[in-house]
């Protein structure tokens, strides 16, 4: 009789909660529609000018060591030639609460509004970088730009993480980093989605079942 190779090893299969089934396609034409994404705000600022947010969905992890990730800006955006010329930014990642603040960094221009004052977000000092952080948003990850890649419509500013400052409400007594508990939302599509009730940690399905 052969042992199922988990069994042998005292291992048990996460059960699939239900068997997938195909469904009906249609063509679609191609387009960005890799969906949900991050709605963060990313700060920025001019030398002797005035720091600026700008609202941005297209952002992504690209490396875990060093830690890398970008962000890609169309060129005529006010951010656009601030990043390029000084080469840092802050990508801070905003809570449910600022959702209305990060529609609003996104459709209004820095050239003639300033966002920190109309959203009344308060300005704090990073550690490494000049632009400032957004004190209000639980997560702040100052990045400096290795590489800068126009690709079309947008630049992709490519950055190597050089600190980061997380709300201190959020780290556990065992020194956990509880993101979970920040209110974090996404964007799909033109709309904005509240992050849902958890469904597993990395792993779980083939995790050993008690």
């Amino acid at each position: 009789m052969k042992l199922d190779k988990s069994r042998k090893h005292g291992m048990k299969r996460a059960r699939q909660p239900h068997r997938p089934r195909p469904v009906k396609k249609l063509q679609w034409k191609p387009s960005t529609l890799l969906y949900p994404a991050p709605a963060v705000m990313v700060t920025c600022a001019a030398p002797n000018g005035r720091p600026n947010i700008i609202t941005i969905a297209w952002a992504g992890t690209t490396c875990s060591e060093p830690p890398m990730l970008s962000i890609s800006i169309r060129q005529d955006r006010y951010s656009h030639d601030i990043i390029k010329q000084t080469g840092e930014f802050v990508v801070n990642v905003p809570s449910l609460r600022l959702a209305w603040a990060t529609d609003y960094c996104g459709v209004t221009s820095g050239r003639d509004t300033d966002k920190f004052a109309k959203t009344r977000l308060t300005p704090a000092p990073a550690l490494v970088v000049k632009p400032p952080i957004i004190a209000e948003c639980p997560l702040n990850i100052e990045c400096k730009v290795t590489q800068t890649l126009k690709l079309g419509s947008h630049t992709m500013f490519l950055a190597t993480v050089v600190a980061v400052q997380a709300s201190e409400h959020l780290m556990t007594k065992e020194g956990r980093l509880a993101l979970e508990n920040a209110g974090l939302f996404a964007y799909a599509h033109g709309h904005y989605y509240a992050l849902g009730k958890p469904l597993g940690h990395f792993g779980y399905s083939i995790r050993k079942r008690k």
